[in-house]
């Protein structure tokens, strides 16, 4: 027989979990404010003059920050319906990391800085404002960015040989004395250019090789909308699909005609039939 949950965790869950009642929303807005103030406190911090001057109280605010988030977590493991769930979900990871790099900070010089993970917090905004509409708007991307996996890793496969290739090359023509030292310095180069990034700080000197480097543009403009045309195609049989399923959960087989008909409908539209 399952023992029933004591009272006060049914009612500190009904916090910190839930969002359709007052104290529900009124803890995820404070909870939303202490990681905005958290994150501006930690980017304050890393300015030298505000740190050499308020650095004990701006420390200060980051351990009461952190102890927060830390009793938040605790109170969301020993509440949860299903801790393990909750561990291993991504909101739980993130509420794990986003308190770890202060404690770490004590052996790690720096570490601390690493705080700036808890700003994916905020991303519980959707749910506090009922926009669970973007959320599976997210789950959408994130399967055509799944299908499309294995051809963009064939891609990217392609275009890493073409800028090794293109960086050889360079490295072979130019040499060392116009910046090309190494073969993985020209493949940098490489990378840049066709990324149409174009740093400068290593340029061709000489005819070949910027007949080389205007080849690479080019075909780096050739190449550039290849990714976005297989995500996009994914995206829309990924919609598609999202949708057939939005209908198919809320529309039914007419017993006689079998027209789609609305889930709810008595009659059908098409022959008449008492459903």
């Amino acid at each position: 027989m399952e023992q029933e949950r004591p009272a006060w965790k049914n009612k500190v869950h009904e916090i910190i979990f839930g969002h359709h009642t007052t104290a529900g929303k009124g803890f995820d807005v404070i909870l939303l404010i202490a990681i905005v103030a958290s994150v501006i406190v930690l980017m304050l911090d890393s300015i030298e003059e505000l740190d050499q001057e308020y650095g004990v109280l701006l420390q200060g605010l980051e351990w009461m920050f952190t102890a927060f988030f830390t009793v938040e977590y605790v109170l969301r493991i020993m509440t949860a319906k299903n801790p393990r769930k909750y561990v291993t979900s991504f909101f739980g990871v993130v509420d794990l990391v986003s308190i770890l790099p202060t404690y770490l900070g004590l052996f790690m010089a720096g570490s601390h800085y690493l705080q700036i993970i808890r700003t994916f917090r905020l991303l519980r905004i959707f749910r506090i404002l009922g926009l669970s509409s973007y959320v599976g708007q997210a789950n959408v991307l994130g399967d055509a960015l799944k299908a499309s996996r294995q051809k963009i890793i064939v891609f990217f496969g392609v275009v890493l040989s073409i800028n090794i290739l293109i960086g050889t090359l360079m490295f072979l023509i130019e040499g060392a004395e116009n910046g090309f030292t190494s073969i993985p310095r020209s493949i940098y180069w490489a990378i840049v250019t066709m990324s149409t990034v174009g740093y400068g700080d290593i340029t061709p000197q000489t005819a070949i090789g910027q007949s080389i480097a205007a080849v690479a543009m080019i075909i780096a403009y050739a190449i550039i909308a290849v990714p976005t045309g297989i995500v996009t195609l994914n995206l829309k049989e990924a919609s598609d699909k999202k949708k057939q399923e939005k209908l198919d959960e809320d529309s039914k087989k007419c017993h006689r005609c079998s027209a789609i008909i609305d889930k709810e409908a008595k009659y059908c539209s098409n022959c008449g039939k008492v459903q």
